[in-house]
Parts: structure tokens; sequence; C-alpha cells
């Protein structure tokens, strides 16, 4: 009996062990937690499914989609394959940035079909067993979906091509109107020509480059219930020249640019530039720099500039070939021979006349010169004439007074001369051309003067939007700009300027409305141009390198490496530094060196410090963000003083055992000696 229970339990054992693997599987199978998702017809869904790796080291995978156990989507080795017609030209992977795992997917133009159970499934084919336990559940319900029955999808055609968007509904009684970008078909002159609603109510369209946009159908029933779904059309063509001036002149000894007007979609590749027949490779010519639209940049013109120039872009697909050659002249830029002077002082009833003559930098001819008044109003009629190009005006009147300029011109440049008039024992002038900057706390206003008197003042006149009440700031005399400081972050504020003078109040400039910067986009999103990503083509300078931040004997040392791309182009580095979890206080400093001492950093935080580039052409690029916590130096030099003392009372303390012990071998031995005689 014994024997036979042993033999028995050997054997339920053996058997619970070799069911346990299926039982437990399945629970852990039921114990998953599934996602669950909600979408009307037409609109669009994203299934995010994070990728498990073994040990979280990627290897070789094969990646499928399934839906209601049926295998949709497929994914190895940079091929993606769609097994399901119903779902091509739906379905896609995100973009690599996307913040979502990188199994997930995306599914455009839902259909009331999409509902289900979907999985999210990798094998690893190099690996025993090829599969894991990390399949990742979703379920889809689709609602809304009363009178559409297939909506449209995305589209992506060549140029000349027919597009087709469906619009299928339920009823054949509904009505169904197109849509592009918000506005209906039949307003769009040029594309309602080679649009045709078909009687089902799906649009076809012959395509030209300008079709690109967002399509929407509108379906509505007899009742007035509507129903809307929106697909994109992309048109891609090859790259192609839309103008091409015959000639261009530039102003010698000056900076100057030649435009390609091209477009392209897939985007630029490759744009070559020919001059005179022969390759013009702007990297072996000094002076002459790609822009990043793809215009050649020349920093400062010489007579073998001048020549034919010819364009030619590419894109993916190829090119519809160069331009028509672009005639180069340079021509010398105009000189004045006789300048008005900068300050005239009439009164009322006075006439006056201002002087003016330019001829071409080579003396040949004389240029065309122009008087305008610089706020925009016209010379007063009837009262301003112009002989060569001097500038009379009779019967002065308090409405003249302002700024004059003297322009002269000719094909390759412009040149101005300014004068103004001022007109005795009148009230101050308001300014003008009021315009801003801010920061999160601050906005930074600056002004042009309605008239130059010696004793002008200004006071700046503020308020938050929804504040009934003024705020003024009295500004030093002579400026003509200031910085308000202590504002609220992300609000909008109206400001205007008060001129002042030796007989009292002028008068308000033009309120200017402007809003502070927002707390969560002002330093992350202020410098993201060119900030940890390759460089574009035609990009003119690149983010400075190898950033780093140390101790130094004046304070910290922030120093770091120019720029790869367009060096020689940099005009000033701009340093940005805040604390931790004050993000909104953010201190900025301008340097044209390679590195820059910060002081006053608190112990015991920590700071995020990046540095941008500037280029000439106002291109800018950004670091990655450095970070650094300051430590706590008091603390530090406590615990060393600590453990210097506690070295000093150890050292005493072994001292004084090995005196005590030395005192008493002596003593011992004197003893000894005592009792031996």
């Amino acid at each position: 009996m014994f024997g036979l229970h042993r033999v028995s339990s050997w054997r339920v054992t053996t058997l619970i062990f070799g069911l346990l693997p299926g039982l437990v599987l399945p629970l852990i199978e039921e114990e998953k937690k599934a996602t669950f998702l909600t979408a009307n017809v037409g609109e669009s869904v994203v299934f995010n499914c994070p990728l498990d790796f073994p040990h979280d080291i990627a290897i070789p995978y094969i990646l499928y989609w399934n839906k209601d156990s049926k295998s949709i989507l497929s994914w190895h080795e940079g091929v993606m394959e769609t097994w399901s017609a119903d779902f091509k030209q739906r379905i896609g992977f995100l973009a690599p940035d996307a913040p979502f795992g990188k199994g997930s997917i995306n599914l455009t133009s839902i259909r009331e079909s999409d509902a289900g159970w979907y999985e999210c499934k990798v094998f690893f084919p190099n690996r025993s067993p090829s599969t894991r336990l990390n399949g990742t559940w979703f379920h889809l319900t689709v609602n809304g979906g009363d009178l559409l029955g297939i909506p449209p999808i995305n589209q992506t055609v060549l140029e000349g091509e027919t597009a087709e968007f469906a619009c299928v509904t339920k009823d054949s009684a509904e009505s169904v109107t197109w849509h592009k970008d918000g506005l209906p078909i039949t307003e769009l002159a040029d594309l309602s020509q080679r649009a045709e609603v078909t009687p089902s109510g799906s649009l076809t369209i012959r395509t030209h480059m300008d079709d690109v946009g967002r399509y929407t159908c509108h379906v509505a029933s007899a009742t007035g219930d509507t129903q809307e779904a929106s697909a994109y059309l992309n048109v891609q063509y090859k790259a192609k020249i839309v103008y091409s001036p015959p000639e261009k002149f530039f102003p010698y000894g000056r900076p100057a640019i030649l435009d390609c007007h091209f477009r392209a979609n897939p985007p630029l590749t490759k744009l070559r530039w020919e001059k005179d027949g022969f390759l013009f490779d702007p990297f072996n010519v000094q002076g002459v720099f790609f822009r990043k639209n793809g215009s050649l940049y020349f920093s400062k013109v010489d007579e073998s500039h001048g020549g034919d120039y010819v364009c030619t872009p590419f894109n993916d697909l190829g090119t519809e070939g160069p331009s028509p050659p672009i005639h180069v002249m340079v021509q010398r830029p105009p000189v004045f021979t006789l300048q008005p002077q900068n300050l005239y002082l009439r009164k009322v009833g006075d006439s006056l006349e201002m002087p003016c003559d330019a001829l071409d930098g080579d003396g040949s001819h004389r240029p065309s010169i122009l008087w305008y008044k610089k706020d925009g109003s016209p010379l007063p009629p009837n009262r301003s004439y112009l002989t060569g190009g001097n500038l009379t005006i009779a019967a002065v009147e308090e409405a003249d007074r302002g700024l004059y300029q003297c322009v002269a011109s000719n094909e390759a440049a412009t040149i101005t001369a300014e004068a103004e008039l001022l007109i005795e024992n009148s009230p101050a002038r308001a300014p003008y051309n009021l315009s801003a900057s801010s920061t999160l706390t601050t906005i930074s206003l600056k002004w042009i003067p309605g008239h130059s008197k010696p004793q002008m003042e200004y006071s700046v006149w503020y308020r938050r939007l929804d504040a009934p009440e003024w705020k003024t700031l009295k500004i030093a005399r002579g400026a003509s700009q200031v910085t308000v400081h202590n504002l609220a972050p992300g609000r909008d504020y109206e400001l205007m300027v008060l001129s002042q003078d030796q007989r009292g109040d002028g008068m308000f400039s033009k309120i200017i409305r402007y809003k502070t910067n927002d707390p969560e986009s002002s330093f992350e999103g202020s410098t993201s141009k060119g900030m940890n990503q390759p460089l574009e083509s035609f990009q003119q300078i690149s983010a400075p390198r190898n950033l780093r931040v140390h101790l130094d004997v004046e304070g910290y040392l922030v120093s770091w490496e120019p720029p790869e791309l367009g060096a020689n182009s940099l005009k000033v580095y701009t340093v940005s530094w805040y604390e931790d979890g004050r993000e909104t206080e953010i201190i900025k400093a301008d340097t044209t060196e390679n590195s820059f001492i910060v002081k006053d950093l608190k112990e015991e935080r920590t700071y995020h410090f990046r540095v941008t580039a500037l280029s000439d052409n106002a291109y800018e690029a950004s670091s990655e963000m450095y970070t650094i916590h300051i430590p706590d130096y008091q603390r530090a030099r406590v615990i060393n003083i600590g453990v210097v003392v506690g070295l000093l009372i150890m050292f005493g303390a072994v001292a004084a055992l090995w005196y005590v012990r030395n005192v008493y071998r002596r003593t011992n031995h004197k003893q000894a000696h005592f009792d031996d005689s």
C-alpha cells in the first residue's frame, strides 16, 4: 500500500507539473489588460505598442499586427506589408521621434468595420523560443456611422494623375458636398474645373501641384443630420523652376543674394548652380555661401561675380530642368555729392529748401533722386517742389514737421539721407513706430521720437489688458527705448509713450498690444531650431559643440567648441541658463568668445545651460542642454574640518597611549632592578 501510494503520488505530481504550463499560460493571457479606444467614422486613432526585447537589448525581430486573430500588417527588416486590402493606404507606422512605442501604428479614415480586437505581437527569428509573452491588446469601438459608410482615405499621387476620394453614404437620398481646406470646391475656380463629384458622392481630381491639402466630404440627410470626414491629398512632382528673372543687378562692395525660385515635393535634396556654363560651387569661392533655401549669398560683391547663372533643383523624383540664364551685372551703388543738413528749424509761414544730389559710384550718370516723408505721409501738395535733387517747401505749416528722406537709387542699390524739420513754439509731438519684444516677465519697447528737441523726455504708460488702471514709468532724458519689468508671464499688455518737453506734456503715441512669453515654451522652445537635429540642406550654421561647465577661480566657466558649419558667419553666442524649478527666470548673456564666466551660482542647486550660435544672416542653432549640480561647499568644508580634527584626536590618543606604555615599561624595569638588588 505504501509503495502503491508513493507511485500514485509521483504520477499525480508529474501530471500536475505537466499540465502546469497549460494552466498558467491561459491565466496569464486572461490577465493581460487591454487598452480600450473609441473613434468616430472618418477619424484616426493611434495604437501604442512598446516593444519588449529580451533583456532590453534590441535584436532582429518580426512585428505582426492582428485584428480579430487575422494578420493585417507585418514588418521585418524595414519592409512593411499590408495583408488586408481593407487597410491599405489607411494604416502605417508613426515617425521615429513620435512619443509612442516602436511598434505603434496609426489607423486613419476609420470605418465601422474597423471595430474589434487588435493585437501587437513580436517574433525573434534568431532566438529560441521565437515568441515571448509580449502581446499588447486593444479594443476599438467605432461610433457615428449613421450617415457615412466609407470615408475618404489619404492619397499620394504624382502630378497629372487622378486622385479619387471615396465618400459612400448609407442612403442614396443623402447629399454630399466637398470642401478643400475649409472652402467649398465650387468657390475655387481652378480646382472646380479639374474636379468632379460622382453620383455616389466620391470626388475625382486631375491633380496639379497646388492641389495639396485637406479634403472634407459633408454628408447631410433629409432630416437635417450631418456628418463629415476628411482626408489629405499629397501631390508629388519633380523639382521645378517657377520663376527666373532675366537679369539681376549687384551692388559693388555690398552684400547681394541670387535666388533660385523653385518648388519641390518631395523636398529638395540638391541644388546645382552653374556660372557661364561651368559648375559653380560656393564652397570653393571666397565670400559666397549657400543659404538655407538654396540661394547664393555674396558677402561682398566684386566684378568677378558678374556673369550668367543657372540653377537646377533636384528631389527624390529628379528635376524638370534648369532655370533660364540669369544675367548678373555688377554696378556701383550711388554716392551722395550733396546732402541736406541734419536739422532745420523754421517758423510757421517760412519757406525751406533742402539740397540733395548724387552720382553713380563710377560717375557714369546721375541716379534717380526722390524725397519722402519718413512717417509715410505725403509731401505737402501745392507747396513742395523738386528742382534737380533739391526739395523746396513754401509757407511751412505745423503739419510739415518731421523727418524727411532724400533717396538716390539705381539698379544696384538705394541710399538715403535724412533731415528733420522742427517748427518753433510747437508742442511735443507723439513718438511713432513703436516696436516691442518680450521675455517671461518683461517687455522691451522701442520708438522713434516725434522730433529731437534737446529737452525731450518720455514716460511709458502700461497696463494688463484686463486691468482698469494704467501704470507709468519715467524714462531717462534722450532715451528712445525702455524695458518694463515685473510683468506676469503669458499675459497681454497695452503700452503707449507720452512725449514731454519744458512746456509740459505733449501727445501720446498709438497704443501697442504685446504679450509676455508663456512659461511652458520660453526656454525649451525658444532655441529649438537646430537642436539635436542633423544639419538640414543649405543650413548656414550648426550648433555649438561639447558644451561643458566647471568651477574656475573667478566662478563657473561655461565653454564650448565652435560650430562645425558656418563658423565664419558667426555673429554672436547667446549663453542661457536657469535654476532647476525656476524655468521662468531665464538669464541670458551674449559673447563672441568660446567661453563665458558665470558668477553667483548658489550652492546645493541644479542649473541648466545652453548656448545658441547666431549667424550674420539671422540663422541660429542651439547646443544640447548641460545640467550641473552645485554642491554644498560649506558642508564639505565642515566635514573636512571634522575629519581633520578627528584624525588629530586619534593621533593624540595613540601618542598618549604610546607615552603611557613607555612610562609603564620603564617603571616596571626599575622595580625589577630594585627587587634584584
